[in-house]
Parts: C-alpha cells; structure tokens; sequence
C-alpha cells in the first residue's frame, strides 16, 4: 500500500512516514514540491509518486495568528483541502481528510458525535469547518476524521512545551475549564493506515466515507494533562512542577477555545475495528520516545 501525505513538516505526517515498512509505503511531502494552495503542483506529485491513497494532512494551524490572517487560512484550509480531495478524485483515489474539534462551539454537555451541529468561535475553526465541505463535495472516496489536542515527539505541542517550561519554573499556570482528551500522534497515524487499508480493500462502500471522530480514549483537562505529563516525567526521573490550575478567563487567547473538546469515537470503531488507547498511554510513550531521542 502507498499512501501519499500532504504536510510533510506536520506531526501526522511525520508519525505516518514513522510507520513505513515493507508493506507500507509513505510519500510524504510538503512545499515547494507538493503546495497546497497550488493544485497544479498537488497534481504534479500524483502524478509522479501514483500513491493508492491520499492522505490529506497539510493545513494552516497557527490557531491565533488565524484570527489577523484570516485569507490565509482559508486558503489552506479551505481551497487547499479541496484542491488535494480533487486532485485525488480526478485520478480515482480514495482520500483521508484530517479536521479538528474546533469545528464546534465547545457548548454541549457531552462528546461530540459526527451528526452534531457545528458552530466554530474562531477563524481556524471556520476554516477547517468549510474544508471538510469542500473535501466532501470535490472527492465522492473521502473520509474526514476530526480529532483534538494533538501531540507527539515532533514539531512543536503542549506537551513538549510543559516539559521546556518545567525546567525554567516550579510552578505553571495551566486552564482547567477546557476538557479533552490528548491525541498522539502516532496513534492517529496508526488509525489512519487501518483507515486506508479499510477503504482500498472496499471502494465503493459508502460506510468508511464521510464524517468520523478519532481520539484517544478518556478525557481530561489541559491542567490534568499537564500533572499527567509531569506525573509520568517525574517518575522517570525527568523534569517535573507544581500545576497551578486556572480558568480561561486568566489566559486570554486572541481566538476563542472550545470549552468542551471531547469527541465521541464509537463510529470510527464500528467502521474500522480500531480503537486508540488511553490517553494517558500515549503519554508514556511520547516520553519513552523523547527519552530515546527518537523524535
């Protein structure tokens, strides 16, 4: 199986080409080879790479800088999310699309399933939102899946940052009044290759096709995931502080958080036969992976 990923630099897209083995084979590619807010040359590296699959991972992500550059984030996530559906579509290809929790309000009372309405706060939220219609409406073989507070061994993400603040201060100041359950990376891209494998062995079946959340088992807040990272680093006897919880009015962001990030995953099992782990595991291994220097 080849499968071709958009984003190169992204951490899917790095925890994809991770997975790369004798059965498996990962394109990953990112600018100026394969832009996503150029079709022309989306439809150069098809061309040249002829994957099974598309794996559609490249997106504009810079969640506050959006809210002042608004044109830009439409334009990857928007345009150039349907650019890759499209260009995928116009040669027969299956495509998995990756979108985010910010597509909703964060006002429900419990996880998110795919029927919900939406109701994104912010710009990147909008954004993300209008490229799952235009991923849906270019390619009629294309999955989204929605996931939430992501993290790994590469690039740059929440929990890599708590470990580089805690070696600075004692004490962090971290939100507690937004619930979610962390994400890693690796385990998205597991899914997404049992995902690609579903849909190259059935095609034309509609039931792997359309909206599907994908996170990690449990939930927590932003606070719980910082004294769970910490907990686990201390024990390891990495670096560790003290979490001083606060609200979100105390850490004002210029765009708007989803206060509730949980998303319900059932469907994804049902359809694909794979579950994630716990959270928390994710954890474990993101510092085992760290420790190793493998990232």
């Amino acid at each position: 199986m080849k499968l071709l990923v958009t984003g190169r630099s992204g951490q899917v897209a790095q925890s994809l080409a991770a997975l790369a083995g004798t059965d498996l084979e990962i394109v990953a590619l990112g600018r100026p080879e394969l832009d996503i807010t150029d079709r022309a040359t989306i439809e150069a590296a098809l061309a040249a790479h002829r994957p099974d699959l598309v794996v559609s991972a490249g997106a504009y992500t810079a969640v506050d800088r959006a809210e002042s550059e608004e044109a830009e984030a439409f334009a990857a996530n928007r345009d150039g999310a349907g650019h890759v559906a499209a260009a995928a579509a116009a040669l027969g290809l299956p495509v998995l699309h990756l979108s985010t929790d910010y597509v909703f309000a964060g006002d429900a009372e419990r996880p998110y399933r795919e029927a919900d309405p939406t109701g994104p706060a912010s710009v990147y939220g909008r954004s993300k939102l209008a490229g799952e219609a235009a991923v849906l409406g270019a390619n009629p073989r294309a999955a989204i899946f929605r996931t939430a507070w992501v993290y790994s061994p590469f690039g740059h993400n929440f929990l890599k940052t708590m470990l580089r603040l805690c070696a600075e201060r004692d004490t962090l100041r971290v939100v507690a009044d937004q619930r979610g359950t962390p994400t890693y990376a690796p385990d998205i891209a597991a899914a997404l290759v049992a995902a690609a494998r579903t849909a190259l062995a059935a095609p034309d079946d509609p039931s792997w096709r359309g909206l599907f959340h994908l996170v990690a088992q449990g939930e927590t807040t932003w606070a719980g995931f910082a004294e769970e990272i910490f907990r686990q680093s201390a024990a390891r006897g990495g670096p560790s502080a003290k979490v001083e919880p606060i609200a979100t009015a105390d850490y004002p962001t210029p765009a708007q958080r989803p206060a509730n990030s949980r998303l319900d995953s059932t469907k994804f099992q049902q359809v694909f036969g794979h579950q994630l782990p716990p959270w928390q595991t994710g954890v474990e291994r993101c510092l085992e992976s760290l420790a190793a220097g493998s990232a």
